[in-house]
């Protein structure tokens, strides 16, 4: 019986502009909010630290080139290069903790062996360069415009609450005509010097004060993006984390499976094996005594023919035999030996390589037995179908009791559970993804390259 669904209908809003009232109000709200007093924050600690990585760059760059005539500026040059990471890490907290944006970290620096292997290392790390580089914007975005907005935001707050010190401190100018004038500012030839020409210069400045919060939020945005394509990670590093991250998953499933054989030949085969030596040699001490050693022989034929069930069990948890003709066969026995009803589909225009085939086998069986023992299932789907050109998709859903959760990103338990799946998709560059709602279905779908990686 196969269900139906109708089709939803999709209906596309037209996009309103926000209402007038809400737009008054987050003007209004601007500079009491604590997203103003964060991000001004940050302008006046990143003017700080510019002024301070302008002087690192100068004495840094400069010493190391001038020790480097008599060679030890070279080192020099390569501590004062990676202090560039330092400096990132530091941008990276104060983008995070007052800008409200999180920058995901560059791989740690992994120097070579070695005096020039970690002189090698260092410069050519390109997250220290990248930092160098973050260092000169600095001067220009944190220094320059961070002191013209910082003196803006103080000139025009000073002008908003100029009455108060007019009132206190009666300052005084003279003007050409040597005339005394109770006057706090001046713009040319008019003094404010009278009550009303000083409210209004306040006024002026209140409503200025509204739109400061816009100008500071517009440098921040800027100081966000440089941070971000200048101290972020690229798509490089995580790509090159994943491989790491891949490697050594490939390398604990490699050794768990090891473990495994091992220990399955160690505690089986072995041991049945010695019990058949042992039986062979009384039934050779009774034989040889006259006696009649047929029980002995037939247990040792009924245990040798143990054995050779365990070591098929055992060659078929390695590599199954049915996957010589194909995923399709091999899941077609795998799916056939199940507990719950398992209806099967696979569609495979070209065949997957080898590797590809064993990782989308062991993980349906595995998928296949955490449904028997948690789903609370009693049906169960498979299928294995193209998703594009280069990748297939091995689905597995079940109509249990749903609630399981996804495999935590990095989860170190490879060989086993969604975590080792997910670890042994990532090994190939695929993916796993959990969908499995409180209630069910849970639909685990693992996408596959169809060739090995390069």
């Amino acid at each position: 019986m196969t269900e139906t669904q109708a089709e939803p209908t999709l209906v596309l809003d037209k996009p309103t502009a926000p209402p007038a009232r809400s737009v008054l109000s987050d003007v209004l709200r601007a500079p009491i909010q604590a997203r103003t007093w964060k991000e001004l924050a940050f302008l006046i600690t990143a003017f700080v630290l510019g002024c301070l990585a302008v002087c690192y760059l100068f004495f840094g760059f400069g010493g190391g080139l001038y020790a480097s005539i008599f060679l030890v500026g070279i080192p020099l040059l390569a501590l004062v290069l990676l202090g560039g990471r330092v400096w990132g890490r530091i941008y990276r907290a104060l983008c995070h903790h007052l800008l409200g944006t999180p920058v995901e970290a560059p791989p740690a620096f992994t120097p070579q062996r070695g005096l020039f292997g970690f002189l090698k290392s260092a410069f050519t790390d390109r997250a220290s360069w990248r930092a160098m580089l973050f260092l000169l914007a600095q001067f220009v975005l944190g220094v320059v415009i961070g002191y013209l907005v910082l003196v803006t935001v103080a000139v025009v707050v000073f002008i908003a609450i100029s009455p108060i010190p007019w009132a206190l401190f009666d300052p005084v100018n003279i003007d050409e005509n040597g005339v005394e004038r109770h006057s706090l500012m001046q713009f040319g030839s008019f003094y404010v010097d009278t009550w009303p020409r000083v409210l209004l210069i306040s006024a002026l400045g209140i409503v200025c004060c509204f739109a400061l919060p816009w100008l500071v939020r517009g440098v921040c945005h800027l100081h966000r993006l440089l941070t971000v394509w200048l101290l972020a990670a690229t798509v490089r590093d995580r790509q090159l984390v994943e491989l790491r991250a891949s490697r050594r998953a490939a390398v604990e499933d490699a050794a768990a499976t090891l473990r495994r054989v091992e220990r399955d030949l160690h505690d089986g085969t072995q041991a049945r094996l010695v019990t058949i030596a042992m039986a062979l040699g009384r039934a050779e001490e009774r034989i040889a005594a006259g006696g009649d050693a047929t029980d002995l022989i037939a247990d040792a034929h009924a245990s040798s023919k143990e054995a050779l069930t365990e070591l098929r069990e055992l060659v078929r948890g390695i590599h199954p035999p049915a996957l010589e003709l194909g995923l399709a066969p091999a899941l077609e026995t795998l799916t056939a030996r199940s507990a719950v009803p398992v209806e099967l589909r696979v569609h495979l225009p070209q065949r997957p390589s080898p590797a590809i085939e064993a990782i989308a086998y062991f993980s349906v069986a595995e998928l296949l037995t955490n449904v028997v023992k948690h789903a609370h299932a009693d049906r169960a789907w498979v299928s294995v179908l193209p998703d594009s050109v280069r990748t297939i998709a091995v689905t597995v859903r079940d109509n249990g009791i749903g609630g399981v959760l996804p495999p935590a990103e990095g989860a170190r338990a490879a060989g086993s559970g969604l975590a080792g799946l997910a670890a042994r998709a990532r090994a190939v560059d695929g993916t796993l993804t959990v969908h499995s709602p409180t209630g069910g279905p849970t639909v685990v779908t693992i996408l596959l390259p169809k060739g090995d990686p390069q």
